[in-house]
């Protein structure tokens, strides 16, 4: 049984209100499932919340406080929805919808007006609406040893990899329960022991574009053995912060990494000796050009041809990106037989509007959408003939709602097919 200080048993015994005790409640059945012997102080947290699509099984025009109650804090009974925990820094992740335009997406208006009344409850409980799954470029940035939940797998990799931090891919409801008491089970990545590096990958050819890490990452995923945590070295440029991304992004998308040591960027792996804790790794994989090629091929289909969607920002994209893609465009118009979305979120596409990126992007016809993407959206691509993506995670995901060609590419690609309404083919 989970050991609790005075303060967490006050919580479960009801101390501070019933809305805290059955999230404590859930949190210690969590907790004992696990093992856990302790809980430990979350500071920071992102939630997949909303008029997300995992509720369409409750009726139309039901009470959100039954919803809350009975999803994420399994009770019976119908709570007041309360705070969440003072000292957690607590915002929404990926959204059901872009907040402002429903109609771009083929979104109902029903849903979206769903969306927004959930959101509004969920910002009077203390959790603030940024509807993003890259949220380190907004200012959520959890610095080292700090402990964090996220209910968005790429952010929870980056959170460990590139930051340091200390948190799991925790559930949906875990999340929620944990930001509304501040505690979470201490278990896995909270575990300094349960860190350090047991596999070894070593990569033999050059890894350099965005797109080439994104795939690495998927790579990466694919060879890695159950339940092991990997180390990367090898013939790797110095990746920039978009670069780790669509790595962290696209190794959740193939395993159950929550980290990736890469040997003299991660913090806890400023030395191979460091990422291994001084022990000899379990596995020694090296990683070569032909497992890469069949992870490219995995993810974009053969052949070239007419296509009439594409989109761009998988994890969402960041005001450096915004900028190129303004770049790529200006002058330029997307096909009247074609669609381009591209994603960011609400704060990054105001800053894109002061500096004019937003205007030359909408006025070659592309779409400049936040909050969420096509694969949590799915009206948005359903009449599709030929989708084009960019991000192995968007790429990987959508083929499974579709039956029609995907193609993958880079960021440059995607905007050309938009352009002509064509794909040209694999690079």
């Amino acid at each position: 049984m989970v050991r609790l200080t005075e303060d967490e048993q006050r919580m479960l015994d009801g101390g501070n209100g019933k809305f805290k005790q059955k999230a404590m409640e859930f949190v210690v059945r969590y907790a004992n499932v696990l093992g856990a012997e302790e809980l430990c102080e979350v500071s920071r947290a992102t939630l997949f919340i909303g008029a997300q699509r995992y509720l369409d099984c409750y009726s139309a025009g039901e009470d959100y406080r039954k919803i809350f109650s009975e999803f994420y804090l399994s009770s019976d009974e119908v709570l007041e929805l309360g705070q969440i925990a003072e000292n957690c820094d607590a915002q929404t992740c990926g959204a059901a919808c872009d907040l402002e335009d429903f109609e771009k997406t083929r979104v109902s208006p029903g849903h979206h007006k769903k969306n927004a009344s959930f959101l509004g409850e969920t910002l009077k409980m203390g959790i603030s609406i940024v509807d993003s799954c890259t949220p380190y470029y907004v200012g959520w940035v959890p610095l080292m040893g700090e402990r964090f939940v996220s209910t968005e797998s790429s952010n929870v990799t980056v959170s460990n990899t590139v930051f340091g931090a200390y948190g799991n891919a925790d559930g949906v409801e875990a999340a929620v329960c944990a930001a509304i008491t501040g505690r979470t089970p201490k278990w896995g990545m909270h575990l300094k022991e349960n860190r350090f590096g047991t596999c070894l990958f070593s990569i033999d050819f050059e890894v350099d574009s965005l797109l080439e890490w994104d795939v690495l990452g998927f790579t990466l995923g694919r060879l890695l053995p159950k339940n092991e945590v990997p180390v990367l070295t090898g013939r790797l440029s110095r990746p920039d912060i978009h670069k780790l991304r669509q790595l962290c992004s696209s190794i959740s998308v193939t395993s159950a990494a929550e980290i990736c040591h890469i040997v003299g960027l991660t913090p806890e792996a400023q030395t191979l000796e460091m990422a291994l804790g001084h022990k000899k790794p379990k596995y020694e994989i090296n990683v070569t050009k032909a497992e890469f090629d069949k992870s490219f091929a995995m993810l974009c289909d053969e052949g070239r041809g007419a296509v009439d969607f594409v989109s761009i920002g998988c994890p969402h994209l960041s005001l450096w990106e915004l900028k190129q893609i303004a770049k790529h465009l200006e002058g330029r118009k997307v096909s009247p037989s074609a669609e381009l979305q591209i994603w960011t979120d609400y704060a990054t596409k105001e800053m894109a509007a002061v500096n004019g990126y937003a205007k030359t992007i909408e006025a070659s016809g592309a779409y400049l959408l936040t909050g969420s993407c096509p694969v949590l959206i799915k009206e948005s691509h359903k009449n599709a003939f030929a989708m084009v993506m960019h991000g192995a995670k968007q790429a990987w995901s959508i083929r499974h709602q579709s039956k029609v060609p995907v193609y993958y590419g880079s960021i440059g690609q995607c905007i050309d097919a938009a352009v002509n309404g064509k794909w040209e083919g694999r690079l």
